[in-house]
């Protein structure tokens, strides 16, 4: 039977453990262990934790005197403590879904040359309703991780939660643990990692986790500003240490870098159409652009930026649509250029 090593930081969300928990436990298929790791909470979430590792036994926990972090807290589960063949690392207020442990398990199991399997999570906000799992597989997509390394720059963002995810310990142990540098999008580039170093696979069909949305949780502009900056740093920080490994790591940064771009100078767009440019970081984003990506200047977006300045916010509303045929003729204008290009060399 395949062990797994549940690692649980815990910051202020003992309210959430027990269910956390018991969503690990009756994992059916798998040999598992749970670390509940509390970083200093203020709340009563040292006494939730303690008092669940009493109960069982195979639940231990850790209380930090002081708090160290959620990146230290990470590490020290995943690189000090997990011993199973498999490890996850999962938010005490997130679930697992039944069977998912065994499921993705299952996936490695049968290929050793898979260093992480994932799958969809369901999302829901924590004032509705659990949501009913899906739990009937529908087959397995495979990549090779340089395949699935094309896709993460291709998209410019992170295509997973992280509480549906299962990975190999010994590849993990190997890689490293998630970088101090990006508290914010570790998880992006250590995903990325795995995949120079081995293959990844998808399970399809069913629900691997429950990703909670807190219904107090709210994001803004300058939110959005700062992610787009840490996800830039996450492709920064992975083509360095590891583009030599990577054929056409050039070709593959600069699509990122492109696709962030266009993002950035979408949402300062979007802030014309929205008449909230006192409230975003307009001029940061198509500077951000700039160093993204080295030719904004001829990106669809940088165009429609222009011209809503030049209309002003009074008026941008009202001429979207002509905006919108515009941006596209320019679209199908560079694309006939390109191509014309790309014959004629």
């Amino acid at each position: 039977m395949p062990t797994v090593s549940v690692v649980i930081p815990c910051y202020k969300y003992g309210r959430f453990l027990p269910g956390c928990v018991r969503s690990v436990l009756d994992q059916e298929g798998v040999d598992v262990r749970v670390l509940i790791i509390d970083d200093a909470s203020p709340d009563d979430s040292a006494q939730v934790a303690l008092r669940l590792a009493a109960e069982d036994e195979r639940v231990e926990a850790r209380v930090h005197e002081v708090n160290q972090g959620h990146i230290a807290t990470y590490n020290e589960g995943l690189l000090e403590w997990a011993d199973g063949d498999y490890s996850v690392l999962i938010s005490a207020d997130d679930l697992m879904t039944p069977g998912s442990l065994a499921r993705a398990t299952a996936v490695m199991e049968a290929d050793p040359a898979i260093g992480f399997v994932y799958g969809h999570a369901a999302w829901w906000r924590d004032d509705q309703p659990l949501p009913t799992p899906r739990v009937d597989v529908k087959g397995v997509q495979r990549w090779s991780g340089l395949e699935w390394l094309g896709i993460m720059c291709r998209l410019g963002h992170n295509v997973i939660s992280s509480p549906e995810v299962v990975v190999r310990t010994s590849v993990q142990q190997a890689i490293g643990g998630y970088r101090p540098q990006l508290p914010h999008t570790g998880d992006a580039e250590m995903w990325m990692r795995f995949a120079v170093h081995s293959d990844v696979a998808y399970v399809k069909g069913v629900d691997q986790a429950y990703y909670r949305i807190h219904a107090e949780q709210m994001t803004n502009d300058r939110v959005t500003y700062l992610d787009l900056v840490q996800r830039k740093a996450a492709y920064d920080m992975l083509f360095d240490a590891y583009g030599d490994r990577v054929p056409n790591a050039g070709r593959l940064r600069r699509r990122a870098g492109r696709k962030l771009a266009k993002e950035a100078l979408w949402r300062a767009c979007r802030a014309y159409e929205r008449r909230r440019m006192d409230i975003t970081p307009i001029t940061e984003l198509v500077e951000f652009a700039h160093s993204a990506y080295p030719h904004t200047a001829r990106l669809p977006e940088y165009w429609g930026l222009r011209w809503r300045e030049k209309v002003g916010p009074e008026v941008c509303p009202y001429l979207q649509p002509l905006m919108v045929s515009a941006v596209h003729r320019r679209v199908r204008s560079e694309l006939w250029w390109r191509r014309w290009a790309r014959e004629g060399v």
